[in-house]
């Protein structure tokens, strides 16, 4: 297979363990793929170049093992690489000016690739990150949407939770590193009263919801137009807190959710997305979010196989489906 017919650049750092699911099928299958850490690895061991001229571009990137050229990219799979950081040897205003160049410089070459596949485009998920975003996206798309507010005036979250007689919680908009007494905590999904709530709500935007009265969660992990779905049966309203306590299994996507989810990949642009939602008795599947990047490896062997393999496909192929 020569250059020609293109390598996969896989951008995640070192210890991601759910890439290393799908390079061992492009192994397999003997696709040339690249790992690189652009945070990190173009400190040490890398290098990146472009030109851009009249009529063309050009590009390389070389690393401890091999020279590739950027116009032969097929596939770029943007998983989780390192942030940019700096070079450790720098210090303060130096640092961060060197991370900011890089975050722009490097980070720029690598979203431009021309005639690669990306999986996703870093600025599709960027702008699918958003839960406002979402939210807005997901009625658009005809999902059914749990009553939402995203508010910093008190008064108003004070009114929104107490109008609800099932209830309503409280979700973080973005998952920020949060830490009490030097130790790491994450701020789970929760209920809440509206006697709890303060004027420090106004510190900035909370997002408050209906309390779904679901029966179970379910996990649609969408590759293109394959759909992976997985029953969540968790004691907790968020299964995510104790992964341990719950308990998944295969289920089939309604096609009203299938078409939804279609529709919202297309919104956005993405070729890959991890979607949540709250079943009801009835039936009903309540969108919650959808993360454009989400993780999978977590879920039953039989499931995360055929994800593992859907991503594999794309990647190979080098286009959409």
């Amino acid at each position: 297979m020569d250059d020609r017919s293109g390598s996969v650049l896989v951008l995640t750092n070192s210890s991601d363990v759910t890439a290393d699911a799908v390079l061992r099928l492009l192994a397999e299958r003997r696709v040339p793929v690249v790992r690189l850490d652009p945070g990190t690895d173009l400190l040490t061991a890398a290098s990146l170049t472009a030109t851009y001229r009249t009529g063309g571009q050009r590009g390389t990137l070389r690393t401890s093992s091999r020279e590739l050229d950027l116009t032969a990219v097929r596939s770029v799979w943007v998983r989780r690489p390192s942030p940019y950081e700096g070079p450790p040897d720098l210090d303060g205003q130096d640092r961060r000016f060197a991370a900011s160049q890089a975050f722009w410089g490097a980070g720029g070459i690598l979203a431009s690739l021309p005639g690669a596949h990306y999986l996703n485009h870093p600025w599709d998920n960027r702008a699918a990150e958003y839960k406002p975003a979402q939210l807005a996206a997901a009625q658009r798309c005809g999902f059914h949407v749990p009553h939402t507010l995203i508010t910093d005036d008190a008064r108003e979250a004070r009114e929104f939770t107490s109008c609800h007689d099932g209830g309503a919680v409280y979700k973080p908009l973005w998952n920020t590193s949060y830490s009490v007494d030097g130790q790491a905590r994450a701020v789970w999904v929760r209920e809440v009263d509206g006697s709890e709530i303060t004027e420090a709500v106004a510190a900035c935007p909370h997002l408050f919801q209906a309390k779904v009265p679901k029966v179970f969660d379910t996990r649609v992990t969408a590759v293109g137009s394959r759909l992976f779905g997985a029953r969540i049966d968790s004691p907790d309203l968020d299964w995510r807190h104790r992964q341990d306590r719950m308990r998944c299994s295969p289920i089939d996507v309604p096609t009203p959710v299938a078409e939804s989810i279609a529709h919202y990949l297309a919104t956005f642009a993405l070729a890959f997305g991890a979607f949540d939602f709250a079943v009801t008795a009835d039936g009903t599947w309540y969108f919650l979010e959808c993360n454009p990047n989400g993780q999978w490896a977590w879920q039953p062997t039989g499931i995360t196989d055929r994800i593992a393999h859907a991503i594999a496909d794309r990647l190979e192929r080098g286009h959409d489906e």
